[in-house]
């Protein structure tokens, strides 16, 4: 009773107070962090796209290949990974009452361990001794330096995942019986994938690829490599995934006046997208030689399987738009998509992006699917899809969270000017990434090769009539980079130069008379030991073949 009646006081000053100051500091941190690596990786990607285009020659001492391996690990996993943090952290301490002080210590020590670790990659990148791409799984070996820094980012993400499982941990003790607020809910979700995900990848890092480099080992066995790699880089593409779509769920209803349609189809869509993430991972893969053929048939429908959560959220979020329009006077068949509000930002960048899922998916469909993949898999075409997915899909939501989370964290408020300066970015973002990824799935469909730069084989005539369509790329990135300076402006002005004042973390309430949640929802450990076992099912046989029958290692190989 006494324990509750503290926390309950404790609850209530910190509604009354506000953000805790320390918190903001940390989330403000990460954000910042995260939108410089957008200014810096998306100047690196209109390089890249000009080079591509044909339209600019880069120096042999920056060339195509270590502008790609920077553009991918700036916006791949340093951007994704500290808006993440940053915007689950701050949902933590506004949800929970506040970071407890060891949750906070151990986010700031995350924060700079991944600094060093990036630092330390990006050092062989411009040595040139990197250029081993996004995918950075063998026979390529960069230096031994940039793995270090790969695998000092995997602690420092840890350190930020354990630290929020002991602020809900926390909150559980103190609140029995109650269920964890819906975006806490999320984020539990996310750091149990991240936590996992990353176990694959230190195991390729650290014990295997490591020890491969620096010459301790002669060589390594490639197939366990590269399915270690895409059993992590799977699952990071659906943790993007799942932090967008917390914000589709539970801040886009309260932004436009409406409520949730349902926490428990909520809450099942996370345990469902958390149990089915990891595997799948062999779909990345499908055209790889001594896979067998039932493997790659079960992950295809485990990758297939994400479709439904997927579906289910589609369903709800347009019934919410649907009710909530209507409710404010919307008629007839699309006479209520004149109720949407249009004109509001923190709407308009994640509504599109939910929209741009659509072709997004269907693509991931596609390269599911062994017949198509092997059509698209090494063209442009998986490029543009990665760019639909990522770039639209859950880049412009974080873009559209922004918004509101960081005038949030920094005590200010959303001005009509910055506003506009949004909604215009938001369309220039949408005609770039259109023109862009649209040029890249075309171009790969006539055969364009992907992890290439510029090449007129020769001038032959197939190469020849891609032109217009990388030209068109190149309009695209050209666009895009227009969009990220006004982002990241937009960023800062709303952190440090907008007018002080309150604004809402907006979190929607359930409908009415929605259907109660279970409790078992709250049972993670029992969603934790059901993922393990489909994992297992996924992976421990293929895995022991592969190192029971292990193919001829292979030693290092520097391609560039």
């Amino acid at each position: 009773m006494e324990a509750d009646l503290k926390v309950g006081i404790k609850d209530k000053a910190n509604k009354m107070l506000g953000y805790h100051p320390e918190d903001a500091k940390l989330s403000k941190s990460y954000i910042a962090v995260a939108f410089i690596a957008l200014l810096v990786g998306g100047f690196l990607g209109l390089l890249q796209g000009l080079n591509r285009a044909g339209l600019l020659e880069l120096p042999t001492w920056f060339n195509y290949y270590q502008v790609l391996t920077a553009h991918g690990l700036l916006l791949i996993l340093v951007l994704t990974a500290f808006f993440t943090i940053g915007y689950f952290y701050a949902t933590l301490s506004h949800n929970l009452g506040g970071l407890l002080p060891k949750v906070r210590k151990l986010a700031w020590v995350g924060f700079f361990v991944k600094l060093v670790g990036f630092v330390l990659a990006v050092i062989p990148i411009l040595m040139n001794e990197a250029s081993v791409m996004y995918t950075f799984y063998p026979p390529m070996a960069a230096h031994p330096v940039f793995y270090i820094g790969l695998a000092l980012i995997v602690v420092g993400v840890w350190l930020c995942c354990i630290g929020a499982f002991i602020q809900v941990a926390n909150w559980r003790k103190n609140h029995k019986g109650q269920h964890v607020p819906i975006l806490s809910y999320f984020a539990t979700g996310v750091f149990v994938l991240l936590f996992f995900a990353l176990m694959f990848v230190a195991v390729e890092v650290l014990f295997m690829i490591i020890p491969w480099v620096f010459g301790w080992v002669d060589t390594i066995n490639v197939m366990v490599a590269r399915t270690l790699f895409w059993a992590f880089g799977h699952t990071l593409v659906n943790i993007w995934y799942l932090t967008a779509v917390s914000a589709w769920y539970v801040v886009v209803p309260k932004v436009i006046g409406g409520k949730r349609w349902s926490d428990m189809l909520t809450r099942v869509v996370i345990i469902a997208l958390v149990i089915m993430n990891i595997t799948g991972g062999f779909h990345h893969q499908i055209i790889d030689p001594g896979i067998n053929e039932v493997v790659k048939f079960m992950h295809v429908f485990m990758s297939l399987a994400i479709g439904f959560p997927s579906l289910m959220t589609a369903f709800a979020l347009f019934a919410v738009f649907e009710r909530t329009a209507r409710r404010k006077g919307g008629r007839g068949l699309i006479g209520w998509w004149k109720k949407m509000p249009w004109g509001d930002v923190r709407f308009l960048a994640p509504f599109i992006a939910m929209v741009a899922f659509i072709p997004a998916g269907a693509g991931g469909i596609a390269q599911s699917t062994n017949q198509l993949d092997q059509v698209v898999h090494n063209t442009m075409w998986i490029v543009g899809h990665f760019h639909l997915t990522l770039g639209m899909s859950v880049v412009m939501t974080f873009f559209g969270i922004s918004y509101w989370l960081v005038p949030f964290i920094s005590n200010r408020v959303l001005t009509p000017q910055i506003n506009r300066l949004g909604v215009i970015q938001t369309w220039i973002w949408t005609v770039g990434m259109i023109c862009m990824s649209g040029a890249m799935h075309y171009v790969g469909l006539l055969g364009s090769p992907r992890r290439t730069s510029y090449t007129t084989y020769g001038d032959h005539a197939t190469a020849l009539g891609w032109d217009p369509y990388l030209m068109l790329l190149a309009v695209g990135g050209t666009l895009l980079i227009i969009g990220v300076i006004l982002q990241v402006y937009a960023v800062f002005n709303m952190m440090f130069f907008a007018p002080k004042g309150e604004t809402e973390f907006p979190i929607a309430e359930e409908e009415d008379n929605a259907t109660k949640t279970p409790y078992i929802t709250e049972r993670w450990g029992l969603w934790i030991v059901i993922m393990l076992i489909v994992v297992a099912m996924a992976y421990v046989i293929p895995l022991t073949e592969f190192i029971v029958n292990a193919p001829p290692g292979s030693p290092p190989f520097k391609t560039w």
